[in-house]
């Protein structure tokens, strides 16, 4: 514990301007320092906990479940069960394959294959935000903005402003019979160095490696840093990821306590008990960020979700931040909506104890290519386990309707005696999220979303 009290008094206050030394003239008033400090975290933290991600993605010699190398695929297997808990929320819908990119060399040719579902490629930069979202088949250059080079005429060049980037591919299954297809489509996709694409001969990417220390939850790494470390990383990291045009005025403020591309932290102005300070902030930092993001909350019915900016964030930085610790990777509003409700109709908290009506008069708006599903999810944020082994109901669960062409679906720990409409709950409270995927922005306005009614 003392030495971690000593590291942490090594923090410093730099002055504002370019990497240099720091004129203790230019201080901040010790007043101000720690609100400083906050706004730099969470300003860093989106870039930081993308290093860390990548770094226990890549950690692996060859391509593993979960797993691989940087610049080299990630392919899911299988859709998350009740037994999955290596993230929280997990989606039953889609399969993923997912790439880590280091772009400081060359640019990584990516080629998707044709397909006869719903398969898009989603870009990101280390900031966290959406780049380009590739849906048709073809080659593409996913390249650094600053490089300089020619491409073939039927490569498509996607500049990404840093040298980490991440992409999602997200490829929708229609259940575990459904499964030898979505291989076939995974089989289909390339990725390589340009020089290899452009060579044409056989490529075998190179071995990765693995270090023990690398093997950890990465929020849980970044949330454990120390000040000095964690801002010493964000500055190294800027010089290789740099921020936007748009942060120049936060950066120029920022400087003041050595945040910035290039900055170095030089000991010892924070005064007080910097320990316990650093944790209190790092406490009282996801109640904050949360009812700041509430102003980007929308109503759906009774469900509501999280809106634009979602997934390119601009200056919207206490967002930014939010999202990347809810759920790193999310969609803009165009590609897909995540609305979520824990209560009933009349605003009582959702409980296995009850069984409750889901009410659709018609399915979610969608466009062309689009699906929907609604999942259950218990108080742990995991998939709920249960006989059937069935975690969501969607536009591929062959439903009954009514008459009028309205669903219900029964929510319900116990199975009923038709299991057809089934979406089985926790013994104690449950949530719901509904996936909307190529929503129909202007038909949802004016769409009926479902409700939840306790029934006897």
């Amino acid at each position: 514990m003392k030495k971690i009290a000593t590291l942490l008094l090594c923090m410093v206050i730099l002055l504002s301007g370019c990497a240099g030394t720091a004129r203790p003239e230019d201080a901040l008033p010790a007043g101000d320092v720690w609100e400083t400090i906050e706004e730099a975290y969470i300003y860093a933290f989106p870039l930081v906990l993308m290093d860390a991600t990548m770094t226990s993605a890549t950690n692996t010699e060859e391509p593993v479940p979960g797993k691989a190398p940087v610049n080299q695929f990630m392919h899911g297997v299988a859709l998350a069960n009740a037994q999955f808990k290596n993230v929280v929320s997990p989606n039953v819908d889609t399969i993923y394959s997912q790439v880590w990119y280091d772009l400081s060399e060359e640019p990584m040719v990516y080629v998707l294959p044709e397909t006869d579902r719903f398969c898009k490629v989603q870009v990101l930069d280390a900031w966290t935000n959406t780049v380009a979202v590739l849906d048709r088949a073809g080659a593409y250059a996913i390249t650094r903005s600053n490089w300089s080079g020619d491409l073939p005429e039927d490569v498509v060049r996607i500049d990404v402003p840093t040298a980490m980037a991440w992409s999602i591919t997200r490829t929708v299954l229609s259940g575990e019979a459904d499964l030898p297809n979505v291989y076939a489509i995974q089989a289909g996709m390339k990725l390589l160095p340009l020089y290899a694409y452009l060579s044409e001969e056989a490529y075998q990417p190179p071995k990765g490696s693995y270090q023990e220390e690398n093997n950890y939850v990465p929020v849980n790494k970044v949330l454990s840093l120390d000040p000095v470390t964690f801002f010493s990383k964000a500055n190294a990291l800027m010089e290789s990821n740099p921020p936007s045009a748009a942060d120049a005025e936060l950066l120029e403020k920022l400087a003041v306590v050595g945040v910035g591309p290039g900055m170095k932290f030089d000991a010892a102005v924070l005064t007080g008990d910097v320990q316990t300070s650093w944790q209190e902030m790092l406490q009282g930092l996801r109640p904050k960020l949360a009812a700041e993001g509430m102003k980007y909350s929308n109503k759906l019915g009774q469900w509501s979700y999280f809106g634009a900016p979602i997934g390119d964030f601009g200056t919207e930085y206490a967002y930014r931040a939010l999202v990347a610790i809810a759920g790193l990777g999310a969609n803009t509003v165009e590609i897909a909506l995540y609305p979520k409700t824990d209560k009933d109709a009349d605003g009582n908290p959702l409980t296995g104890e009850k069984s409750y009506l889901l009410h659709f008069e018609s399915d979610p708006q969608v466009l062309d290519g689009g699906f929907w599903s609604i999942t259950a999810y218990g108080d742990d944020d995991f998939l709920i386990d249960n006989p059937i082994d069935r975690y969501c109901i969607n536009d591929r669960s062959g439903l009954k309707r009514n008459d009028d062409g309205s669903v219900d679906v029964i929510l319900s720990k116990d199975a009923p005696a038709d299991t057809t409409n089934w979406l089985p709950v926790a013994d104690g409270g449950f949530h719901l999220f509904m996936r909307i995927y190529t929503p129909d922005m202007e038909a949802l306005k004016t769409w009926p979303a479902p409700t939840i009614t306790a029934i006897s």
